[in-house]
C-alpha cells in the first residue's frame, strides 16, 4: 500500500494542478534509509543464489531467491514478533500456492489450468480484504501458483515448496537475529516494540503542542497511527499467552499507561484551547525513558484547572507509577474470530475484491497460455510473468489502479533497459549473483515508490532467469508487462455484480459500528475503563482503515472515484463523533455529568451522520441515542 506522504508546500503545488489519479503516480514516500532492512536484503537473495550455484542446484536457488525477494517486499519497520506474522504467513501460503501450481501445471491442460488459477484468484482476492497480512498472503499465493505452473524446473513440487519456505525463512531468521544498529538499549530483541511505544508518547506530546491550532486534527491522526503501530508491535505471535520476559512486561505496561494520556490529550484537543509548553514536557520525558530504558524521574505536572487537564495530570502520575513497577498491562485489543474473518472475506468488499482479482488474474493466465501454445513470439518458458504481473497491478490495496499501471509500465521498461546494459558487461554467473544481492539491498528503499520498486524487482528477476540458464529476456518482459497493464486497465474497470465501492463502504460501516459501540458504552456510564479504552482503540483503528480505503478510491479515474464520493465527509463526521465521545468520557470521569456543549455537539454529529449515511448509501444503522444527563 502506498499512503500519501507528507509533501512540502513547494513540492505539492505542481501536483495539486494534476488530476488525482496522475498526481498519486508521481508522489513518493520520504524518510530515512532503513539500513537494517538494506543489510538484510543484501544478505538474503544473493547469498542464497550463490550457495545454490556452488551446490549445483541452481533451480532451487532461484525459487529460494524469489521467496526472499517477496519476503523483502513485506519487510517493513516494526517489531520482530510482528515480522513473524508479516513475513511468515505469506510465505506459508505462497509455498502452498507453489505446490498447487506445480502439480496442476504438470497434470492438466491449458483450459483446466486457467480455471484452477482463476479459482485461486477468487479465494486470494476475498482473503486480501481481511487486512495487510492476508493481502500479502493472497499476493504470494497467486504469484507462487503462477510460477509453479509455468517455471520449467525438474524438481518435485514439494522440493520447490521447501526451497520457497527456506528462502523466506532465511530472511525471517535475519530479521529475528540481527540487532538493529543504534538500538542496543536493554534487550535488543524488543527494539521495535520500544521504538513504537516511545513514538506514542512523542505523538501525545505533539498533539498537546498543537491543541488550539489548525494542526490538532493532523496530530490526532498521527497519534492514532502511533497507537495502532505500537499495539501491533506488542500483539504479535508468541509461544506463551503472557509476556515472557521483564523487558516485554515493562513495555506492555508502558503502552497501557499511554492510553489514558492519549485520551486526555484528545479531550484537550477537542476543547481547542491553547496549552503551555509545560503540558507536553511530561510525555516527552516518558518517551525518552522508554527509548533509554531508564526511570522517568520527576515529571512536571500540568495545571489542574479543567477536567481534561486533571485527567492529564492523573494519567502522568499513573504512567510514572507504571514505569517504576513494570508489571505488564493489557493491550486493549480484541482478537477477531474466524467468523469475523469469514464475514469480511465474503462480505460486499471481499466479493468485489475477489471477483476483480480473479477476473484479471484468470484472463492473464488465459492470454499467457494462448501466446505460449501458439508460439506467437517464440516458445519462451516464462509465460507466468504475465499473470504474476497482473496480480500486482490489480490488488486494490496496493494503490489506485491507474497509478499502479503507469508506475509498473515505467518501472519495467527502466528495469529491463538497465538489465540489458548490465547483462552485456557482467561476467556470468558471478556478476549476476552480485547484481541480485544489490537489488535485494535496494528493495527496502525502492518500496517508497511503485515504479522504483518495479524497476529493482525487474532487474532482480531477469538476473535470476539468466542465472537459471535462459537467454536475455528484457524484451519479452516489457511486452508481457504491457499486456498485463492492458488487461488490468480493461477488466479492472468493468462493472461488477453488486454496488461499486464495496470495500470502502464495508470499512466505513465497520467504523460506524465501532463508533456507535464506543459512544453507547460512554453514555451508559460504565466504570469499566479497560473496556472503554478497548472500544476507543477499535473505533480509531477502524476509522484509520476507512480513511485509507477512501483516499485510495479518491485517486482512481473519475468514472470509478465517483462511486465513493461523499464517503470522506462521513468519515470526517465519524472522527469528530469519536473525538467528542472521548471528551465526554473524560468529563464524565471528573464531574459525573455532561455539559450542554457536550450534549449539543453529540446531537449535531448524530444528525450529520444520519444524513451522511443516507447520502452515500451506507447501510450501517446509526440510531439517535439519548444524550441527556
Amino acid at each position: 500500500m502506498f499512503p500519501r506522504p507528507h509533501i512540502p508546500a513547494r513540492a505539492f503545488r505542481p501536483l495539486a494542478a494534476l488530476p488525482p489519479w496522475l498526481a498519486h503516480a508521481l508522489r513518493a514516500q520520504r524518510g530515512p534509509v532503513p539500513w537494517s532492512a538494506v543489510t538484510r536484503g543484501a544478505l538474503a537473495a544473493g547469498p542464497l543464489l550463490l550457495a545454490s550455484v556452488l551446490a549445483g542446484r541452481i533451480s532451487l536457488g532461484v525459487v529460494a531467491a524469489i521467496a526472499a525477494m517477496l519476503a523483502g517486499i513485506n519487510d517493513r519497520p516494526g517489531s520482530r514478533r510482528t515480522a513473524v506474522k508479516r513475513l511468515g504467513a505469506p510465505a506459508l501460503v505462497g509455498a502452498g500456492g507453489l505446490l498447487v501450481g506445480t502439480y496442476v501445471g504438470d497434470h492438466v491442460g491449458a483450459v483446466a489450468l486457467t480455471a484452477v488459477l482463476t479459482g485461486l484468484g477468487l479465494l486470494a482476492g476475498g482473503m486480501s480484504a481481511i487486512g495487510p497480512v492476508a493481502s500479502g498472503a493472497g499476493t504470494q499465493l497467486l504469484v507462487a501458483s503462477a510460477i509453479g505452473a509455468g517455471m520449467p524446473v525438474a524438481d518435485a513440487g514439494w522440493t520447490r515448496a521447501l526451497a520457497f519456505l527456506a528462502g523466506a525463512g532465511w530472511l525471517l531468521a535475519l530479521r529475528l537475529l540481527l540487532p538493529t544498529p543504534g538500538a542496543m538499549t536493554g534487550d535488543f530483541r524488543f527494539d521495535g516494540e520500544r521504538d513504537a511505544v516511545a513514538r506514542v508518547y512523542d505523538a501525545v506530546a505533539e498533539l498537546l503542542d498543537a491543541t488550539g491550532t489548525e494542526h490538532a486534527t493532523t496530530r490526532r491522526a498521527a497519534l492514532t497511527a502511533a497507537l495502532d503501530h505500537a499495539q501491533d508491535a506488542l500483539a504479535g505471535p508468541r509461544l506463551r499467552r503472557g509476556a515472557s520476559s521483564l523487558s516485554e512486561r515493562r513495555l506492555r505496561a508502558q503502552y497501557a499507561a499511554a492510553l489514558p494520556l492519549a485520551e486526555a490529550a484528545t479531550a484537550l484537543a477537542w476543547a481547542a484551547e491553547g496549552l503551555s509548553e509545560r503540558a507536553s514536557a511530561g510525555p516527552r520525558r516518558l518517551a525518552a525513558a522508554v527509548r533509554e530504558n531508564t526511570h522517568t524521574g520527576p515529571l512536571p505536572a500540568p495545571s489542574r484547572s479543567a477536567p481534561a487537564l486533571r485527567a492529564l495530570d492523573d494519567a502522568l502520575l499513573h504512567a510514572a507509577d507504571a514505569f517504576d513497577q513494570g508489571g505488564g498491562g493489557d493491550l486493549h485489543a480484541r482478537r477477531r474470530g474466524v467468523r469475523d474473518l469469514l464475514r469480511t472475506g465474503f462480505g460486499a468488499g471481499g466479493r468485489e475484491y475477489g471477483l476483480r482479482v480473479a477476473l484479471s488474474f484468470g484472463v492473464g493466465v488465459a492470454v499467457a497460455q494462448a501466446l505460449y501454445h501458439s508460439q506467437w513470439y517464440g516458445r519462451h518458458t516464462h509465460w507466468y510473468w504475465l499473470p504474476a504481473t497482473a496480480v500486482f497491478l490489480v490488488k486494490p490495496d496496493l494503490g489506485p489502479l491507474v497509478s499502479r499501471v503507469l508506475c509498473r509500465a515505467a518501472g519495467t521498461v527502466l528495469g529491463a533497459l538497465l538489465f540489458a546494459g548490465f547483462a552485456a558487461v557482467l561476467p556470468r554467473p558471478e556478476g549476476l549473483v552480485a547484481l541480485v544481492a544489490l537489488c535485494g539491498a535496494l528493495i527496502p528503499v525502492s518500496t517508497r515508490h511503485f515504479a522504483a520498486q518495479t524497476a529493482v524487482v525487474t532487474v532482480l528477476v531477469l538476473s535470476l532467469v539468466m542465472v537459471g540458464g535462459e537467454p536475455q529476456a528484457s524484451v519479452s518482459r516489457i511486452v508481457e508487462t504491457l499486456l498485463a497493464c492492458a488487461i488490468v486497465l480493461i477488466f479492472g474497470h468493468l462493472p461488477m455484480p453488486g454496488e461499486r465501492g464495496g470495500q470502502v463502504r464495508a470499512r466505513l460501516a465497520a467504523a460506524a459500528g465501532a463508533a456507535h459501540a464506543y459512544l453507547t458504552h460512554v453514555l451508559d456510564g460504565s466504570d469499566d475503563r479497560a473496556a472503554r479504552w478497548t472500544l476507543r482503540r477499535e473505533a480509531y483503528r477502524a476509522l484509520a482503515e476507512a480513511r485509507t480505503a477512501i483516499a485510495l478510491a479518491a485517486h482512481e479515474l473519475p468514472a470509478v472515484a465517483r462511486h465513493t464520493e461523499g464517503t470522506d465527509e462521513v468519515a470526517a463526521v465519524l472522527e469528530r463523533l469519536v473525538d467528542t465521545t472521548t471528551a465526554c468520557a473524560v468529563h464524565l470521569d471528573d464531574t459525573g455529568r455532561l455539559t450542554a456543549r457536550h450534549r449539543e455537539r453529540l446531537a449535531e454529529l448524530l444528525d450529520e451522520l444520519a444524513a451522511g449515511r443516507e447520502r452515500v448509501g451506507l447501510r450501517a444503522p446509526v440510531p439517535h441515542l439519548p444524550v441527556a444527563g
